[in-house]
């Protein structure tokens, strides 16, 4: 039998129009972009993954725009005529001639991994070990950055059953008037729903202190990422004196961090993003230690459209327990999707598909409208 190879991998950027401004402590976007990566074989079979950033450069060290360059320059001629089958062996063929470039990894290894579901006719979480649910419950961002208007959303949000959990996106304004705006969101909330913040780095650990003492001792389930990934040892210590959870997020920059964070005790719960740890199957390599380490799990977004949605979703099908959810809305903050079927979200939860690799297939003529 002959060997199945890559026989092209390709990029597109592509922009989508969002419904609302998404406010950030960094960056407040008004689209967003998408790197759609196509892989085909030999067999006839094509793959698709996607890498998304948030904000450009403002966020991370890769853009849409660098990602596609490194593939295109240097990861792509590196798989071309390899076997398209071992995709353990791709993967490492790349991390030999690239350091970093976890984004457009994870966008290779998606295509990889979908490529080869439909080859064997499996779903991509049954590639990664096999599902153990077939959903995923998802919080929704409130980051309009209008204290009314956050909660309208929210309660929108309850009455149709589509998130019970919220995020807050925080940091950018004075401490205090942060604290004001969380704390108005989850008192008229209440106990509907559970109300979270992520604060994007954005607090010196003075600020710190005060900022997760307040929150915690006023029912905010869970602080995402209060201070600099750098200042380590100040995440050790509000991990130890916040009466409310601290969860890394930026401070994961590949599967070395989740194992140094979990070493120091630099928090007790970990944000698990595909793009930042350079695929599905890396993902799951932080989320291994961090259950060793008893550290609780979260599954993280880089508001990715469907495809690196679903992608994340069939290797958090996948863990044991996600004890605080998943953050997996990034389709529904788009106006325009470049796929056929859009994913499923009813009751609060997230349904993949069993069918064949991710589940999906991507509509041509919207992809050519919004390709730039």
């Amino acid at each position: 039998m002959n060997q199945i190879l890559i026989e092209s991998l390709t990029t597109q950027i592509v922009d989508l129009p969002t419904i609302r401004p998404h406010t950030l402590a960094m960056h407040t976007m008004r689209k967003q972009t998408l790197v759609i990566v196509r892989l085909r074989c030999s067999d006839g079979i094509e793959g698709i993954g996607e890498a998304t950033t948030i904000g450009g450069l403002a966020y991370g060290y890769e853009s849409p725009e660098s990602i596609k360059a490194n593939i295109d320059a240097h990861l792509a001629p590196m798989l071309v005529g390899r076997p398209a089958a071992n995709i353990n062996a791709a993967m490492q063929s790349l991390d030999k001639i690239a350091k970093g470039n976890t984004f457009a990894k994870s966008g290779i290894e998606t295509a990889l991994l979908d490529a080869q579901g439909k080859r064997l006719g499996l779903a991509v979480s049954e590639l990664l070990g096999g599902r153990v649910r077939d959903s995923l419950e998802v919080a929704w961002t409130l980051a309009s950055g209008d204290t009314g208007r956050d909660i309208d959303e929210a309660q929108q949000m309850l009455d149709r059953r589509r998130h019970r959990i919220f995020k807050l996106k925080i940091g950018a304004n004075p401490l205090e008037q942060d604290l004001k705006h969380v704390l108005a969101i989850k008192k008229a909330l209440g106990d509907r729903a559970s109300v979270r913040v992520d604060v994007n780095q954005y607090w010196d650990e003075s600020q710190a202190i005060r900022g997760c003492q307040v929150l915690g001792d006023n029912g905010i389930d869970l602080i995402e990422q209060p201070i600099s990934r750098v200042n380590r040892s100040g995440q050790v210590r509000l991990n130890l004196r916040s009466p409310a959870p601290i969860m890394a997020d930026e401070s994961i920059e590949s599967v070395e961090d989740a194992f140094s964070l979990a070493a120091d005790g630099a928090a007790s719960v970990f944000a698990l993003k595909i793009a930042k740890n350079g695929g599905p199957r890396a993902v799951l390599r932080t989320a291994h230690i961090a259950e060793a380490a008893g550290i609780a799990l979260y599954g993280g977004t880089m508001l990715e459209g469907s495809v690196g949605t679903l992608a994340s979703a069939h290797a958090f099908l996948t863990l044991k327990q996600l004890t605080w959810g998943t953050e997996l809305f990034g389709p529904l903050l788009l106006t325009e999707d470049i796929v056929t079927e859009a994913p499923q979200y009813r009751d609060f939860e997230l349904h993949i598909p069993r069918t064949p690799g991710l589940g999906l297939a991507l509509d041509e003529e919207r992809l050519a409208r919004f390709s730039r």
